[in-house]
């Protein structure tokens, strides 16, 4: 509500949230999604080293997007949330993933429309700038793309926006005044508290995305999808990293049959030289 304190709370199914913008009825989530090649798509590599060979290949939501967008769908579900907005960086052909989005249950979609190549710095910075317009209370990212497999966007949106930041959770849930989530990291799980606004990066056990329903996909073609560019945001695309060189992953060579442990024994310590 206009005039409002930012940190006054406000309820929503019976718990106290405290407000960043906008009025008492509402609380807008924002989530990011990209476009990547499909992961059971065996990539090729250019003959030139250059990159990927992306011809004929089938492109889809990345798979950490996915959860990220059920997770909202679920907050909305759960009366948390109120509106779900989803934004996507990337040529005119994010528009599918951004449908399809939209079909697994956002509202509304944004396409930042750039045929650029654009690094994890980039799309903070532009992603920033779509939270300047949007003011969402609330901003989720899968925590990684599998193709640059960076791990660095929502934690560089974080330090742009002063939002708190909560990464690789396997669970959220709704508590007094806050989100508690739970994180994983290499010594087990990590149970924090974060005031809102607050940015989240999935981890694969948060949940289990659905799947979108013929009649839900019909639905997304007639729902709201903007498109507006760097420049509108302000933004300018720029890059300090160069991509030198992209090579295929060494092949495996083929396992042999052995006769006998000792046989076994023998091609570890001599051949292998492991043991």
């Amino acid at each position: 509500m206009k005039g409002m304190h930012p940190e006054q709370p406000c309820r929503f199914a019976g718990v106290n949230f405290p407000l960043y913008q906008g009025d008492e009825e509402s609380m807008k989530v924002l989530v990011a999604v990209k476009r990547v090649v499909d992961y059971n798509v065996k990539v090729r590599v250019k003959a030139d080293n250059s990159g990927v060979d992306l011809a004929n290949v089938k492109m889809s939501m990345n798979p950490f997007c996915e959860i990220a967008v059920e997770e909202a769908v679920r907050l909305k579900e759960k009366g948390v949330v109120t509106e779900v907005v989803v934004v996507s960086i990337g040529p005119n052909a994010a528009q599918e993933q951004l449908r399809t989005a939209l079909a697994l249950g956002g509202d509304r979609a944004i396409l930042v429309e750039t045929e650029a190549e654009v690094g994890s710095l980039t799309v903070a910075k532009l992603l920033k700038a779509v939270v300047d317009q949007e003011q969402p209370q609330l901003v989720i990212l899968g925590k990684q793309a599998i193709d640059s497999d960076n791990n660095q966007t929502g934690q560089m949106l974080a330090a742009l926006t002063g939002f708190a930041q909560g990464t690789f959770i396997s669970k959220v849930e709704a508590a007094e005044g806050s989100f508690t989530i739970t994180r994983e990291i290499d010594g087990g799980l990590q149970k924090l508290a974060l005031k809102l606004p607050a940015i989240l990066t999935t981890d694969l056990r948060l949940n289990e995305p659905r799947y979108a329903s013929l009649p839900n996909i019909m639905k997304a073609k007639k729902k709201p999808l903007d498109v507006v560019t760097p420049e509108s945001l302000g933004v300018e695309i720029r890059s300090t990293l160069e991509l030198v060189k992209v090579e295929a992953p060494e092949e495996r060579k083929p396992g042999i049959k052995v006769a006998s442990v000792a046989e076994l024994v023998d091609k570890l310590k001599n051949e292998a030289k492991v043991i």
